[in-house]
C-alpha cells in the first residue's frame, strides 16, 4: 500500500477485505478512484461504476496496479433511469454479492439542466439515480452488507421540497437545489437502514470534507465567493434553523486532496466500529452530529422513498411503453 495517501494507509493498516466485493459509482476520477483504488489495495474485488467507457478502462488500469482480485467496470450514467437499470443488470451478472456499495458520483452547482428523465440535475443525479441503482441491487446485499452515500455538509444549503423536487414552481437556486440533493442522500440512508437493517444491511451518510475535484467545473469565482458566504452562514445558524447568520466575515476555504477525501468513505466501508449500526452521518472518520434535523426527519426520509419509488417506476414505465 505504499502508493496510498498516508492517511489511507493507517485507516487500512490491518484491514483485509480479501473475498469481499465493493461497487463504487463515479469511480473514474477524483474521490470515487481513490476510494476504489484503496479498497482494491486492501484485498477487495472492485466493481468501477462511470459514464465514460475511455476513462473506465483508464481507471481500471491504475485499480489494477493494486489489485489483488478481479476489478470490473460498469457503464452507467445516473442522469438517465433507464441506463441505470440497464448497468444494474450487467453488474448483478458480474458479481454474486455486494459487501460494500459507495454511492460517491454526483454533480454540484449545476445550472438548471435536466435528466434523461426531465428531473433536475442535481437532484436527479445525486440522488434519484443512486436511489434507482440501490434498489435495483438490493437482492445482492445481504447481512453485513453497507451501503455509503456521499453527502456532505452543503446538505445545509437546502431542504427537500417534495412537492416540488424538479423545481418546476420555482425559481432555481442552484446553491438550493444541491442542499436540497444532498439533504435527500441522507434522507434516503436513514429510510434504507430502517427498512433493511433487520437483514443486515447498513446504511451511512458521508461529508468527505471540502474537496479540490472536478466536482467543480460548473463554478467560476463569483460562484466560489457565495459558497464560501453560504458555508460560513449555514455553519453559525441554530441548528434546526432555516435561516443563515451573515454577522461573521466568510471564512477562506481550504480544500482537501481527493485522497484525503476519500478517507471518511474508507472508514465506513471497513471499521468494525461501525459493526450492527446504522443511519448515521458520519465526518472526519468519526460519527457527526452536525446535520440538519429536516435531514433526519423519519417521516421526511418514508415521504421521500415513496415519491422515489414514483418516480422511478414512472421512467421504467415509460421505458417499456417506448415512450
Amino acid at each position: 500500500m505504499s502508493s496510498l495517501d498516508p492517511a489511507l494507509v493507517r485507516l487500512l493498516d490491518g484491514v483485509d477485505l480479501t473475498g469481499r466485493t465493493v461497487v463504487v459509482t463515479g469511480a473514474t476520477t477524483g474521490m470515487g478512484l481513490e476510494t476504489a483504488y484503496a479498497l482494491a489495495a486492501a484485498g477487495a474485488s472492485t466493481v468501477l461504476a462511470g459514464r465514460d467507457a475511455e476513462r473506465l478502462s483508464a481507471a481500471r488500469a491504475r485499480v489494477a496496479e493494486v489489485a489483488t482480485a478481479l476489478v470490473h467496470t460498469v457503464e452507467l450514467d445516473l442522469a438517465d433511469l433507464v441506463s441505470v437499470g440497464r448497468g444494474a443488470v450487467e453488474l448483478a451478472g458480474l458479481v454474486e454479492r455486494i459487501d460494500v456499495l459507495i454511492n460517491n458520483a454526483g454533480v454540484m452547482f449545476t445550472p438548471l439542466l435536466r435528466t434523461a428523465q426531465g428531473h433536475e440535475l442535481q437532484f436527479g443525479t445525486n440522488h434519484l439515480g443512486h436511489f434507482a441503482l440501490t434498489t435495483a441491487l438490493r437482492p445482492l446485499l445481504g447481512d453485513g452488507s453497507r451501503i455509503v452515500n456521499l453527502s456532505s455538509a452543503g446538505h445545509r444549503l437546502g431542504e427537500v421540497e417534495l412537492g416540488d423536487v424538479d423545481w418546476r414552481r420555482r425559481d432555481y437556486d442552484k446553491f438550493a437545489a444541491y442542499g436540497a440533493a444532498k439533504s435527500a442522500n441522507i434522507l434516503f440512508t436513514v429510510e434504507a437502514d430502517r427498512r433493511w437493517r433487520a437483514a443486515g444491511v447498513r446504511s451511512f451518510a458521508v461529508h468527505p470534507g471540502t474537496v479540490a475535484t472536478d466536482l467543480a467545473r460548473h463554478m467560476d469565482r463569483d460562484d466560489f465567493k457565495e459558497m464560501v458566504r453560504l458555508a460560513s452562514s449555514a455553519s453559525t445558524a441554530p441548528s434546526g434553523s432555516s435561516s443563515v447568520s451573515v454577522e461573521e466575515p466568510p471564512r477562506r476555504m481550504t480544500f482537501a486532496t481527493p485522497a484525503q477525501g476519500a478517507a471518511t468513505s474508507v472508514w465506513a466501508a471497513t471499521t468494525p466500529e461501525l459493526d450492527g449500526r446504522g443511519g448515521l452521518y458520519l465526518a472526519d472518520c468519526a460519527v457527526s452530529s452536525d446535520v440538519r434535523p429536516s435531514a433526519t426527519d423519519p417521516e421526511r426520509a418514508t415521504a421521500l422513498w415513496a415519491l422515489s419509488e414514483e418516480l422511478v417506476s414512472a421512467a421504467s414505465s415509460a421505458s417499456t411503453d417506448g415512450r
